[in-house]
């Protein structure tokens, strides 16, 4: 029977021996609710691929000889303290892993991939081709590249940071090979039967009694048309197996994952599950009683797996996983693998990227996530203000609906799937940013993302290759420009930055160090917005606000997403000035990003109004005097 190894039996009984009494991580009602990590978290997403590569030419499907490519080591003291200064709590190395690429490895022991099942050159971070391993372009010595990302580890600790990696349970490359496994580790698929679509403990589904047929494009050539010696047409998989995003056929539509395969969970083709459920009930129970559940289960081959990969990397140091598409695999499965890794190392980061928000609840309370992508709802609606295809009074009501597990989601208004702010596909001016960041940053008590060269404006103005404009490419090897100014010639010291990209990072200090060090952004909500939209006074839909608060700590958030100035009269509720306790009077309110930002919150008759000259795309956090 397959059940969790010694380490987690021993874990349940040494856990559940003292915790008498332990108020669950149960449904989650306001910002205070139970949470392991109770800093509010800074996620600093980067791929060392593009980090620290300074090279210039950026040649549309350039070689890694020509565009060159950023390595581990590129992450040194100097540059993980001035991450750790932007305000950074954790440091997100998507790429990391071993995924399919375009390069010649083999003297290393490294089978050749090929292209014609590679996205771009560079290969996608999401195609894993060895989940022991690390990416061999990335070290300077592939030979030693696992000894290269341990010591990464090590000096992101020192500089105070977090280390996050992606893991895919959903996919896996064509190419599945991994050469630094542990002893007795099986590759995926390895023991498959492949005389049948599905068994429960196969990791793979399969095409029976027909070959993988690489799919065309008329418009489409791989390494745009260079001839490669592996670049035919052809790629040798019989029987076919599923494409990663669920695709059936031999022979994969150009736009499917062609370049991945299918995991299998146990879930049968009619979509059915062929594994224990949970019971209702343990939505209200915490990952130790989730560990107990599934002890003593038999659970499909595939779940063991990912359950050692993410237990080997836990070893090797890493304090967190973000969950490529999570929302693919079962939620039951997600019970097993994150109470396992709760039961090893609780305050172990765990983020999930889902869209279907019918189902967020359950992969919160049933999957026992910490955090999911709020891109649906709170990123969706930002973007609308700031493309002015909408107005806050979406903002506001997603905010409404999200309250009860406000503290899950993940806010972020960049990210490597995202088009960049400055792009003139999305906002085209970077101060767009500072009003969606402002709120995204502070409007709960969950984690930030920050994407790297967001905090310059950088647009992503150019064709990479498989990787277009407006989006900085994961798929080829390039170098990203005003990363590089900022890079320097390894002094981080943005010499070479414009006035205006300084000022800009600047202002993501500012508030990214404040939401970290605020107390208020862990504790109370009251939306301000439907109070101000019922008035005269100035404040429209492309404005939003509201307060937060903990102790002596009480805020106001105002914003406007407006391209031109504005006056409003914030009104300010009387049952906020009950609940701050204050009397008729005026009161300082002092700017916490810019100290030059004042104002006056006059109090009368138990009501409060302040008075704001509003300058285009506003971002002010204001801290009431006593």
């Amino acid at each position: 029977m397959k059940t969790f190894n010694k380490l987690i039996a021993t874990a349940l009984l040494t856990a559940t021996a003292g915790c008498a009494g332990e108020k669950p991580d149960a449904p989650a009602t306001d910002a205070t609710a139970e949470n392991s990590h109770p800093q509010k978290a800074v996620i600093y997403q980067t791929l060392p691929r593009l980090f620290g590569n300074t090279t210039e030419t950026n040649k549309p499907w350039g070689t890694i000889e020509e565009n060159g490519v950023g390595k581990f080591n590129d992450f040194t003291p100097k540059a993980l303290d001035k991450i750790s200064e932007l305000g950074a709590t954790h440091i997100w190395y998507t790429g990391s892993l071993h995924h399919a690429l375009v390069g010649d490895y083999t003297e290393y022991g490294i089978s050749n991939d090929d292209p014609d099942v590679v996205k771009g050159r560079a290969g996608s971070p999401y195609a894993i081709k060895d989940y022991y391993s690390v990416n061999p372009d990335l070290a300077q010595d592939p030979a030693r590249r696992l000894e290269e990302f341990r010591q990464l580890i090590q000096r992101s600790h020192d500089a105070g940071l977090k280390v996050i990696i992606d893991i895919v349970p959903n996919h896996v490359a064509r190419a599945y090979e991994s050469l630094d496994k542990p002893e007795g580790v099986k590759d995926f698929g390895r023991e498959d039967d492949t005389s049948v679509t599905y068994t429960r403990d196969n990791n793979f589904y399969y095409v029976v009694g027909e070959d993988f047929k690489v799919p065309q494009a008329d418009d489409y050539q791989p390494l745009d048309g260079e001839p490669h010696p592996l670049a035919d047409g052809k790629f040798a998989e019989s029987p076919a197996k599923w494409t990663g995003n669920g695709a059936r056929a031999a022979q994969p539509d150009i736009n499917d994952w062609y370049e991945t395969v299918k995991i299998n969970f146990g879930v049968r083709p009619d979509d059915s599950k062929d594994f224990p459920e949970l019971p209702a009930d343990y939505a209200e129970k915490n990952y130790r009683a989730h560990a107990e559940f599934w002890a003593d289960k038999d659970v499909p081959d595939s779940w063991e797996k990912f359950r050692d990969i993410t237990h080997y990397w836990l070893d090797f140091g890493v304090d967190g996983f973000r969950y490529d598409m999570a929302g693919m695999v079962p939620v039951e499965f997600w019970s097993y693998l994150n109470s396992s890794i709760k039961m090893k190392a609780p305050d172990t980061l765990l983020l999930a990227e889902i869209y279907t928000p019918e189902r967020y609840r359950d992969y919160i309370y049933l999957g026992k996530m910490d955090y999911l992508y709020d891109k649906v709802g709170t990123y969706d609606a930002i973007r609308a203000v700031m493309e002015g295809k909408g107005g806050t009074d979406t903002v506001a009501a997603v905010q409404a609906e999200l309250r009860d597990i406000a503290p899950h989601m993940l806010r972020f208004m960049e990210n490597h799937d995202e088009q960049r702010i400055a792009s003139p596909e999305f906002a085209g001016d970077a101060r767009m940013g500072k009003p969606a960041m402002v709120v995204s940053a502070t409007v709960s008590a969950a984690p930030t993302l920050h994407y790297f060269g967001q905090e310059f404006g950088e647009p992503a103005s150019e064709d990479a290759g498989f990787g277009k404009a407006s989006r900085t490419t994961i798929f080829d090897y390039w170098s990203v420009p005003s990363v590089r100014r900022w890079v320097d010639g390894g002094s981080f010291d943005g010499g070479r930055l414009a006035q205006y990209e300084k000022d800009l990072q600047d202002f993501y200090r500012r508030l990214l160090n404040f939401s970290t060090d605020s107390k208020a952004l862990q504790g109370e909500f009251m939306d301000l917005h439907a109070a101000n939209r019922d008035t005269d006074n100035g404040y429209g839909d492309k404005h939003y606000a509201f307060a937060r608060w903990a102790g002596d700590e009480q805020l106001l958030v105002v914003t406007s997403f407006n391209r031109e100035a504005t006056d409003i009269a914030l009104q300010v509720p009387a049952a906020l000035i009950e609940q701050w306790q204050l009397a008729d009077g005026t009161y300082g309110l002092a700017g916490q990003l810019d100290p030059s930002s004042t104002a006056e919150l006059q109090v009368q008759d138990g009501a409060g109004r302040v008075n704001l000259r509003l300058p285009p795309m506003a971002a002010h956090i204001f801290r009431i005097g006593q």
